[in-house]
């Protein structure tokens, strides 16, 4: 496949985009790039959403791990489901009452200022490090298809892309990136669509065929029975419910999105639309995954995890799904670095620099000082994709959840103390519990064999990080005077 006619497709792409941009992002002012002026259509919310929760890494990583894992990740994805059940009917009626624009506010409201930062903090630490990984997966598949034969160093292919994202999301923030995921998620589920029924037909299978050829092979297989192995349904089902109340209902990024819309009824509509749609699209990358694997198999290709469907997209199918599988690609990348970049840009101006309570800043110095944190966070992001490329990993999807379980540990427990919890902290002593958190998690996950014997830790220290959180904050506070668990009056 010449390199020369996929970046093309690639700039071709990238060209609409920013005629998209140019369209919703006129007029636009601080409230559209931190939530759309709150006019945003919940149906495009939650169709732009699955590109955003997916993520280039899905896109590779999940088909790769099937030939190790069969369909175990579906289980996570059931999990999925129940915690957008609890985003929907728990956390967003809190955060449309309380008319968020960042939902760490909350944490300022019914535990304090210390905690507000705590909480804003390690959303900053958890999305850079989940984001940057997710760039780097893509980026890396992009250097290697097209940009290595120009002789363009990695460095400048990531540059490239960052200066890319910039130019449409600089202005317009969420109000464009409402509309730019909903064209990045169509492309890229027409793509996952199209090389299935492509690879289907390559091995001459019907879809009972290749399920049948998948059991025996051992691809297929959804539920885990040994409580000792980190695949055990329950704690697949429990870690995925949790990972999407913390990735999704306590993360600026994804619920930035949700309050862009106006009522709360149209946003949990959206939620619970996306959980049920997200399902079927996980099912049908691990049915993907199944056929990569029967495909390299039939073929004689020594290539597994995140290389298996680049190898076989790029070199084993004619150029028109090459191309496909491109745009596919990217289509997924932009999603996850576009929203993440905006979203750190909106927490840390107004979580960090408190830029709603500066009276003496008016709206045009906001907008420059906005503009460029902007430029900054995009800074950081090269810097973070040079760091992973150095230290490459081969299934990006495995070091995300792991950095999740860390990061996210502690917003877990400190909004679980917050709406459960009637007792008020310490607050100067919360950020040190919140540290004191993930170190014990680091201890019990590098001594695991130690302490639990033939038990495998897995996602689920996530929730122990979280528990352990809970437990610290339970630890330094006192029975509250008179307080509501909602809204802290």
């Amino acid at each position: 496949m010449s390199p020369t006619l996929l970046f093309s497709f690639v700039i071709g792409y990238f060209v609409l985009l920013l005629i998209v941009a140019w369209f919703t992002s006129r007029n636009s002012n601080n409230d559209s790039f931190f939530i759309g002026n709150r006019k945003s259509n919940w149906m495009l919310v939650a169709f732009g959403m699955i590109g955003t929760s997916l993520s280039g890494v899905t896109f590779v990583s999940v088909p790769g791990a099937v030939g190790k894992e069969s369909f175990a990740y579906f289980q996570i994805t059931i999990g999925y489901l129940i915690g957008y059940l609890v985003i929907a009917f728990v956390l967003l009626p809190l955060y449309y009452r309380l008319n968020l624009t960042s939902i760490y506010n909350y944490l300022s409201s019914r535990l304090g200022f210390k905690s507000y930062k705590t909480g804003a903090s390690f959303f900053i630490l958890s999305r850079t490090l989940g984001a940057t990984a997710r760039l780097y997966l893509v980026v890396n598949i992009l250097q290697a298809a097209i940009l290595d034969s120009f002789g363009i160093p990695f460095w400048a292919t990531t540059l490239i892309i960052l200066a890319m994202i910039l130019m449409y999301t600089y202005e317009g923030g969420v109000k464009t990136i409402v509309y730019t995921d909903t064209l990045q998620t169509t492309c890229m589920l027409a793509g996952l669509v199209i090389c299935v029924v492509y690879i289907l037909n390559q091995m001459n299978m019907g879809f009972g065929e290749s399920l049948t050829a998948m059991n025996e092979k051992g691809y297929s297989k959804i539920f885990f029975g040994d409580i000792n192995s980190k695949y055990f349904f329950l704690k697949q089902i429990l870690a995925g419910a949790f990972i999407t109340i913390t990735m999704t209902g306590m993360d600026q990024e994804m619920m930035q999105k949700n309050i862009s819309v106006k009522t709360l009824k149209d946003s949990q509509k959206n939620v619970v639309t996306l959980g049920i749609i997200m399902l079927g699209v996980i099912l049908l990358f691990l049915f993907l995954g199944g056929l990569l694997h029967l495909f390299a198999g039939q073929e004689n290709l020594a290539v597994t995890g995140d290389k298996l469907f680049p190898e076989v997209a790029l070199k084993h199918m004619p150029p028109m799904i090459s191309i496909i599988f491109i745009i596919a690609l990217i289509s997924a990348l932009f999603p996850s670095a576009d929203g993440a970049i905006t979203a750190l840009t909106s927490s840390f101006c107004i979580d960090i620099l408190g830029l709603k309570r500066r009276e003496d800043w008016n709206d045009g110095k906001q907008k420059k000082i906005r503009q460029r944190i902007h430029l900054i966070f995009a800074f950081i992001f090269l810097l973070f994709v040079m760091l992973f490329h150095w230290i490459d990993n081969s299934s990006m999807i495995g070091v995300i959840l792991k950095v999740a379980a860390y990061t996210y540990g502690p917003l877990l427990g400190l909004f679980s103390f917050g709406i459960l919890s009637k007792r008020t902290v310490k607050d100067n002593l919360v950020p040190i519990i919140c540290i004191i958190a993930p170190l014990l998690c680091y201890v019990i996950d590098r001594f695991q064999k130690d302490i639990f014997g033939n038990y495998e830790v897995g996602l689920e220290l996530l929730i122990i990080n979280g528990l352990l959180t809970y437990i610290g904050l339970l630890l330094i506070s006192s029975p509250a005077k008179t307080q509501s668990i909602a809204t802290g009056k």
